[in-house]
């Protein structure tokens, strides 16, 4: 059997996200189809520094990680089209929208952990990615919040890749300047 590229399988899945985010934005009015793919790029830096982990489920998953909790698309459909692997890493990484928000990243990342080492790659990655400055709409409160959960993120997930965990230090630290 002929093995496929990594090229392929990014472009066969950006393609899909795409297709599925549609229009939407992210919350500073990008193309949501940016974020998934600066996740993906963290993911393949991360990689190319200390490849321990499947870069090809890795990177899927980065381009899906948002599919289950933002689109209609089911967990079947995200199954039949890629893998029960992948389906099962998205859902993790989707937030349990019927929990309080203050529980919903412990549940979140206690369920990560128990999946295999890509899908918390993925939600350290996605963090690292979303440590930007923070949309206008946000006010003091809410970014205090978002910091706070990064520190749950990083002591929960520090040992999972030494190099992705000191990049979250660092853009942690940097973060602290909206506070």
């Amino acid at each position: 059997m002929k093995k496929i590229s990594i090229q392929s399988i990014y472009q066969k899945t950006i393609a899909f996200a795409a297709e599925h985010h549609g229009q939407q934005k992210t919350p500073n009015g990008l193309p949501y189809i940016v974020h998934l793919s600066n996740v993906a790029m963290e993911v393949f830096m991360a990689h190319r520094k200390n490849p321990d982990f499947d870069l090809t489920l890795a990177v899927q998953l980065a381009l899906l990680h948002d599919v289950l909790e933002d689109t209609q698309l089911s967990f079947k459909e995200l199954k039949n089209e890629f893998s029960l692997v992948i389906a099962n890493g998205v859902l993790a990484l989707t937030k349990n929208k019927a929990l309080e928000k203050k529980d919903q990243m412990n549940d979140c990342l206690s369920r990560i952990l128990k999946q295999n080492i890509e899908v918390a790659i993925v939600k350290l990655c996605d963090r690292i990615t979303n440590l930007q400055k923070p949309p206008a709409k946000w006010d003091k409160k809410k970014i205090y919040f978002y910091y706070e959960q990064t520190i749950v993120i990083q002591e929960r997930l520090c040992n999972v890749n030494s190099c992705l965990n000191n990049r979250l230090i660092f853009e942690i630290d940097n973060y602290k300047s909206y506070l």
